[in-house]
């Protein structure tokens, strides 16, 4: 491992996904477990990607008292069938959510009739569970959960809202080898609701996880780019308690 600081933000970089991924459930784990002797119980928001693949397969292996963890996710499509394995919620419960005990597991429902209903319906949720751990994925583009740079809102008064999608971070959900993504882009929705950023930033410890040569771009900019809205992920060199986990290939281009 190489370690390396940006303004606030740690930088852990490993040589392969499986080092980057054990050691980012090593910390986090260790983290859950501190917080565990602190409180009653613990909010975790995951987010959901190919990315976070080695961390969440590792996560679900540890021996963590789960029934004091309440489980949410950062954000959801609009309009795909509740059953479709493209769907977060559906990522997330087949790859760490049944493998476990949680005390309870919140999901975004994309596919209701009144999404504004559904958006403050989990605001009120994250409201009542204040989030204490956030792990963060970054998209190509570098948004953060749906948070494209041309909706990204650094002061975003909203915890949860709609969103459209741009079409970089739609060709980012494309990949026919890949059960979790679609076909193509025309298969690919227009729409999201998402966490915003204040949701995923104002958060007592953040840890972002982003391997693969095809985010080198996202995380060159994410560390030498101006901390602005164009940019969403720069915001994380400003979180008092943050840490991104990158391997050798995201960080090609460093």
């Amino acid at each position: 491992m190489k370690e390396i600081t940006k303004d606030k933000l740690m930088v852990r970089i490993f040589d392969t996904r499986s080092e980057m991924g054990n050691h980012a459930c090593e910390t986090i784990s260790a983290k859950i477990k501190e917080l565990l002797e602190e409180k009653e119980f613990v909010n975790i928001v995951f987010a959901a990607a190919p990315s976070q693949n080695e961390f969440l397969t590792s996560l679900s292996k540890e021996d963590l008292d789960w029934s004091r963890i309440n489980a949410f996710h950062m954000d959801e499509y609009v309009g795909v069938e509740r059953s479709a394995p493209q769907l977060f919620g559906n990522y997330l419960k087949d790859i760490l959510f049944s493998k476990v005990n949680f005390r309870e597991v919140h999901y975004l429902n994309g596919d209701v009739d009144d999404l504004d209903q559904e958006c403050q319906r989990y605001t009120d949720l994250l409201k009542q569970y204040p989030t204490d751990i956030v792990i963060l994925g970054i998209g190509e583009n570098t948004h953060l959960a749906f948070n494209d740079p041309h909706v990204a809102d650094f002061n975003d008064p909203k915890t949860v809202k709609i969103v459209d999608l741009d079409e970089k971070n739609r060709n980012q959900q494309v990949d026919p080898n890949d059960k979790i993504c679609f076909d193509t882009l025309e298969e690919v929705p227009t729409h999201a609701i998402t966490l915003t950023i204040p949701a995923v930033f104002n958060v007592p410890f953040a840890y972002a996880i982003a391997p693969g040569k095809n985010k080198a771009d996202a995380i060159y900019h994410t560390l030498n780019s101006p901390i602005q809205e164009n940019y969403p992920s720069t915001i994380l060199r400003t979180h008092p308690n943050a840490i991104l986990y990158i391997d050798k290939d995201s960080a090609g281009k460093l």
